[in-house]
């Protein structure tokens, strides 16, 4: 029965399920694309933003209006373009109101608009009142002048603009997030004088590369006052690719010892942080904090302040840590999901964006320009038809009086057009004195000007540029403001670990030829009077704290690092380091180093290679380690040398054949890993037969002495004598007298 009645029913439609579940999702989907989640390149705006601000103009909200309240403009909005939940409207609506979540407001709210704490605070739209800010005239000024175009509303009674002629590309400017189906995006503001002289330079330069605009454009510029933490070749790949991160932290200060945070990132809630600390206080992972509370009041709005237990906190460490575990550190993701000029979404990069948005503000000016053209050469029109019924007054009179019908008559006898005949028969008759002769050439001759310049600029693509050039200036000057989040270098937020959470205290870690390790307390150990097992002897000793890393370098150049209090202790003969450690085969470990990270040492080999390396780069987790000096055949690695953070230190290289060189240590690079340059000239077949070796190393200190020591004598060299023996990084160096060249090692003091 069912059947025959679809079988018999009129304009029904067969369909297999599976074809109409298809087509309604697909339909669905690119309505949340296009209508709804993300924004055009045009404006910057999705539909819902479009159309608040189209009818808050409606309604003469303008920024000098007076205050109406927001349940009247969401009722507009609904009732009139977009047929959706209240609740969404107004939400969309508080968000451009809000200056802490955009960076140009485009909505000035009076009332209860939310807090930074809790954006989603703001009071009921029924008690909250708006109008439009100075800044969404770059969006709405030129609406009525011929530049958009006009699509009907829901229901068909009315037309509302399809994009809105955004004067400067307010996409970058504000910026926004959406969640589309199958798609996301998510833009982050910037500042408006940096777009405004990137869109000028392209303007001017339309085959600019990116790396040219990031000079205007150096990273995002949010509504708050936080460090921007991200390398600057990070964000320059991110431009390029339209994807990425960018990280934003707050800023603090030290006022009389106590940690003072001034600044928040974008969208973080003072609270919340507040309550991250309170937790890790709490368990007992802030043993270095004593208090910490918050002081924010109306004249300071962020002020939170952390006290130190004592002086001697390490306050950057202890920031970093807050930094890696709170939300004092926030990264922010970037998507440039776009809807471009073709109607289509894309990721762009930021050139591709700029690119796109001065097409469409020039086709906007163009428009606006045609549409002024239009309408001058129209009044001109009707000038023409005045001047000719005031020259002709009394024939005009005549027949307006004579006739029944006058309108075709004066049209056949003046050579009159329709429209030029309907604006004489509607002059009013105090409009018939001479002095409107006088007003109407002045105006003929005033818009006859305005019609040429007009003309000359539409028909000048340079001139039209420069009209484009001075306007996006002017509006600059007019709406821009300085860049509120600075770009900053910061090494990368570390949370401390646990174990640097317990009491530090001196320690000094032992290490045998064997490859033996243990760890003794205090740093006045004599190392080399311990017991060692039967054919081991002494190596190397570190000094070091307990809650510190102890590194361990093998001969062919891999480092390894293990917590210096999981040791063991000094009380027995220790245990091997294999155990713990995974070398190569064959490798042996060569020395043992126990630092500040930021401490740096010269890592070479006996080939005569090296370069400075930092103590954070030689620390490896995995059991194998990690390759940090590449050995040329048959080379090994020589004991690493501290580098003390002396000005004018100088490097002293001496090889097995008696050879000396001396040069400044700044002609050595830094590095974290590779071979290193050139230390002194070894020739490769002397250095890979053995032939000749570098064999010792030391750091002489601005002012110092050098010590040579070979067999019973030793050989002091004063600052006057190293510089017989100074020279260009890499060369020969300088022979040692006789009986002094078979060196043992070199110490400076």
């Amino acid at each position: 029965m069912t059947d025959t009645l679809i079988d018999h029913a009129e304009g029904l439609e067969r369909c297999p399920l599976k074809d109409f579940t298809e087509k309604a999702y697909l339909d669905y989907s690119m309505y949340v694309i296009l209508d709804r989640a993300l924004p055009h390149v045009g404006d910057g705006l999705k539909p819902v933003q479009r159309r608040i601000l189209y009818a808050m103009s409606e309604l003469g909200l303008s920024a000098t209006a007076k205050f109406k309240k927001s349940a009247r403009t969401v009722g507009d909005v609904l009732g009139k373009f977009h047929p959706h939940g209240d609740s969404a409207c107004y939400e969309a609506m508080v968000l451009m109101a809000q200056s802490f979540s955009y960076r140009y407001p485009l909505i000035d709210g009076q009332g209860n608009w939310g807090s930074p704490d809790d954006p989603k605070s703001f009071a009921a739209m029924r008690y909250t009142e708006s109008r439009l800010t100075p800044y969404a005239e770059l969006l709405l000024g030129e609406v009525d002048q011929g530049t958009v175009d006009w699509q009907p509303n829901f229901d068909g009674t009315l037309e509302e603009p399809r994009l809105l002629p955004a004067r400067l590309p307010n996409l970058l400017l504000n910026g926004t997030t959406g969640i589309a189906v199958g798609m996301a995006t998510d833009i982050l503001p910037h500042n408006l004088r940096e777009v405004a002289k990137a869109c000028i330079h392209l303007l001017e330069c339309p085959d600019a590369t990116l790396d040219d605009l990031i000079r205007f454009i150096p990273g995002p510029d949010f509504p708050t006052a936080g460090e921007i933490v991200t390398p600057p070749d990070e964000l320059l790949k991110l431009y390029r690719t339209g994807g990425g991160s960018v990280k934003q932290r707050a800023c603090y200060e030290l006022d009389r010892g106590d940690i003072v945070i001034t600044t928040l990132p974008y969208q973080v809630s003072g609270s919340r942080v507040m309550e991250q600390i309170a937790a890790q206080f709490n368990a007992k992972k802030l043993p270095m904090i004593e208090d910490f509370r918050d002081e924010s009041d109306h004249d300071y709005p962020t002020r939170f302040v952390i006290v130190p237990r004592s002086n001697r906190v390490d306050v950057e460490r202890l920031m970093s840590h807050l930094f890696a575990t709170t939300d004092l550190e926030r990264s922010y993701r970037v998507n440039m999901n776009v809807i471009g000029l073709n109607g289509r979404p894309r990721v762009m990069s930021l050139r591709d964006i700029l690119a796109e948005w001065l097409i469409y503000r020039t086709a906007t000016v163009r428009r606006r320009l045609q549409h002024r053209l239009d309408k001058v050469l129209e009044r001109l029109h009707l000038l023409d038809g005045l001047l000719i019924a005031f020259l002709n007054l009394d024939a005009v009179i005549h027949l307006v009086r004579t006739e029944d019908e006058p309108k075709p008559i004066l049209m056949a006898r003046f050579a009159l057009s329709e429209i030029q005949a309907d604006s004489v028969l509607n002059t009013r008759l105090r409009q018939l004195a001479r002095l409107e002769e006088l007003k109407i050439r002045a105006e003929q001759s005033e818009l006859a000007t305005e019609c040429a310049d007009l003309k000359q600029i539409l028909g000048d693509e340079v001139v039209l540029k420069h009209l484009i050039r001075d306007e996006i200036a002017l509006d600059a000057q007019k709406y821009g403001d300085a860049r509120r989040s600075p770009l900053v270098a910061r090494r990368a937020a570390t949370a401390i670990d646990e174990t640097d959470l317990a009491p530090s205290e001196p320690v000094t870690v032992v290490l045998s030829e064997k490859g033996w390790v243990r760890t003794a307390k205090g740093h006045e150990v004599d190392a080399a009077g311990l017991s060692y097992r039967a054919g081991d002897q002494f190596l190397g000793a570190a000094r070091l704290r307990s809650h510190q890393t102890a590194v361990f370098l093998d001969s062919v150049g891999r480092a390894y690092a293990l917590p210096a209090h999981s040791l063991p202790s000094a009380r027995g003969q220790g245990e091997p380091l294999t155990g713990r450690l995974d070398p190569p085969p064959g490798a042996r470990f060569v020395a043992v180093l126990g630092d500040a990270p930021n401490a740096r040492y010269v890592l070479a080999c006996d080939a005569g290679y090296g370069f400075i390396i930092r103590m954070d780069d030689l620390i490896a987790k995995p059991k194998a380690g990690k390759s940090v000096l590449t050995l040329p055949a048959g080379a090994n690695v020589l004991v690493p040398v501290a580098l003390a953070e002396t000005v004018d230190a100088r490097l002293a290289a001496v090889t097995s054949a008696g050879y000396l060189l001396v040069f400044p240590v700044t002609e050595l690079p830094e590095m974290a890993r590779g071979k290193g340059n050139k230390i002194i000239g070894i020739s490769t077949a002397k250095a890979a037969s053995r032939e000749e070796i570098m064999i010792a190393l030391a750091v002489v200190p601005n002012g110092g002495s050098l010590t040579v020591r070979s067999g019973k004598r030793d050989l002091r060299l004063r600052p006057a004598d190293l510089d017989a023996y100074q020279g260009e990084r890499g060369r020969r160096g300088r022979l040692l007298p006789r009986g002094l060249q078979r060196v043992d090692g070199l110490e400076a003091s």
